[in-house]
């Protein structure tokens, strides 16, 4: 599942793909971050918070071939999530690393964050996690976000973007979430739209 809100991290916890078990990031967060592992994340490696979560690119990965460029681009295709992509740069994958920046960054509009090994890796992990809660702190002590936030609910207007072909509750939220009021989803392009809920559907929405 790579939808916001399809995965729940307890405040103070990260979820880490039942892959990363007994891996030196693991060990190192070990005392750090209260880690909890998980089957079925998916494309996702962990996740830092409910809407942010990380997709890690070993040496062995960028050297292996082109499957986590399949990975990344399925990710970014079907998630709402916000994805940090965190990259092995070392002496071997250096001479891939350009190409894996273009892709991320330009083309798919992710963050990338380039680490030398899985012990760097673990301290951005544990820098990032307090960063991702103080801006849920931030969040949730404006006042102005928070009006914004109580008027998603309303529930006239939750209700009639239900109505539009393909968009449920869940996906009702994440536009409502994203574009704040019908008039701006109403005038929202096809791409807009798909980094919410995916091709397929923002193309019916933009057709309704």
């Amino acid at each position: 599942p790579v939808t916001a809100g399809s995965i729940v991290v307890p405040y103070g916890h990260v979820i880490g793909n039942e892959k990363w078990r007994g891996s030196e990031i693991a060990q190192r967060l070990q005392g750090k971050i209260r880690l909890i592992f998980e089957d079925g994340l998916g494309l996702v490696d962990f996740h830092l918070s409910n809407r942010t979560c990380l997709l890690y690119i070993s040496e062995v990965d960028l050297v292996a071939g082109d499957e986590f460029k399949r990975r990344l681009v399925r990710f970014r295709n079907a998630s709402s999530l916000g994805g940090i992509v965190i990259v092995e740069k070392t002496q071997i994958s250096d001479q891939y690393f350009l190409a894996v920046q273009k892709l991320v960054v330009l083309e798919l509009g992710m963050v990338l964050l380039p680490v030398a090994n899985q012990g760097e890796a673990s301290q951005l992990i544990t820098q990032l996690v307090s960063f991702v809660r103080e801006q849920s702190k931030d969040h949730n002590s404006n006042p102005f976000i928070r009006k914004q936030c109580s008027q998603l609910a309303e529930p006239s207007v939750f209700r009639t973007v239900q109505q539009i072909p393909g968009v449920g509750k869940t996906k009702a939220l994440l536009l409502l979430h994203q574009f704040g009021s019908i008039h701006r989803l109403c005038n929202a392009s096809v791409k807009e739209l798909e980094l919410v809920v995916g091709q397929t559907v923002a193309q019916q929405i933009h057709a309704f």
